[in-house]
């Protein structure tokens, strides 16, 4: 069936600064070098068709293109405005090491097979992208996303260790129980989501990011070339395995509503609505990136693993653009 065009529009950004999302950024920017701020940005999204209408970029043709131009007065060592042309991409292998330095604490410090599982990502072609800054001589990679079928890849060595920590790292009973399901009984429809970027990405990538990824996902059920592989990405649920910061307290502040603190600080924005949509979830302590910030002193970096069931996906993007539109 013909894929509709992707429509060409413009998106004018500025991020306030009180807004939910400028604090998260905030608060774990505060650990790092100042960043530029005042950022304007402009999106241009972007598709081609081939003869039959279909919307399949090659890979050396960017998916969509956003404009972002920096200024500063805060780092000594910049002055004037910066501008990036930032581009979706397909994964392809030149990307593997790319990918694999935004994901050195995917599983904690749990030493795995990390680049057993970067070379999955790569290897799908047809559902994931990747960001990169359009005619970047480095061929820098600034952030990726891509989603898993848990029981094509069960035999895989990394997939294998990724069950294994998420069975050890859950301590609730039922839970786990339920993850085991997704493991086992139900793996066929289940997809794991692994998104990650630099900490600067611009924010108003995001819509389009997960726009891109759920209609590939949509357009490979229909047009896979096997059968099994398009019932490979007929996915019923999602996981999503992030990290946040929990307030210390956390289960006291949900119930204390005079105070000003947050009980979990999501430093992806997105994983709040995934949060709220969740059918289940639960949090486990991280051994790593461990911020010691004045701001975040009260808090712990923790585990978040989410599931989602799929018939949610509409309503997530939904709350991504408006959560963007209002920020």
């Amino acid at each position: 069936m013909p894929r509709k065009p992707t429509k060409r529009g413009h998106l004018r950004y500025t991020q306030p600064a009180f807004s939910r999302l400028a604090r998260s950024m905030a608060l774990l920017n505060s650990s790092r070098k100042p960043k530029p701020k005042n950022n304007n940005s402009t999106v241009h999204n972007k598709a081609t068709s081939n003869s039959s209408g279909s919307r399949r970029e090659k890979h050396d043709t960017p998916k969509s293109k956003i404009k972002e131009s920096h200024s500063s007065s805060e780092d000594e060592d910049f002055e004037g405005v910066v501008q990036a042309d930032f581009a979706f991409f397909d994964p392809k292998p030149d990307d593997f090491h790319g990918v694999k330095v935004l994901l050195p604490t995917y599983l904690d410090n749990k030493e795995w097979d990390l680049s057993g599982f970067v070379d999955l990502i790569l290897q799908q072609t047809t559902v994931g992208t990747v960001i990169k800054i359009e005619e970047d001589e480095d061929n820098g990679i600034y952030g990726f996303i891509s989603a898993l079928n848990m029981q094509r890849y069960k035999d895989c060595k990394c997939m294998m260790e990724v069950k294994e920590y998420l069975l050890k790292v859950c301590q609730d009973k039922e839970i786990k129980d339920k993850l085991r399901t997704y493991f086992g009984g139900q793996a066929e429809h289940v997809g794991l989501v692994i998104s990650q970027r630099v900490v600067n990405l611009p924010p108003q990538l995001l819509p389009p990011l997960y726009d891109g990824l759920f209609d590939e996902i949509s357009w490979a059920i229909e047009d896979e070339p096997t059968e099994e592989l398009r019932k490979s990405f007929c996915f019923k649920y999602y996981l999503i395995l992030s990290r946040v910061y929990k307030h210390k307290n956390g289960d006291q502040k949900k119930k204390d509503c005079s105070t000003t603190e947050e009980a979990i600080i999501y430093l992806k924005p997105e994983d709040e609505i995934f949060h709220n949509l969740s059918a289940w979830s639960f949090c486990f302590p991280l051994r790593t990136q461990q911020v010691t910030t004045n701001e975040l002193k009260d808090y712990r970096s923790t585990g978040l693993l989410m599931a989602v069931e799929a018939t949610h996906v509409p309503n997530f993007r939904q709350q991504l653009h408006s959560l963007l539109d209002e920020s």
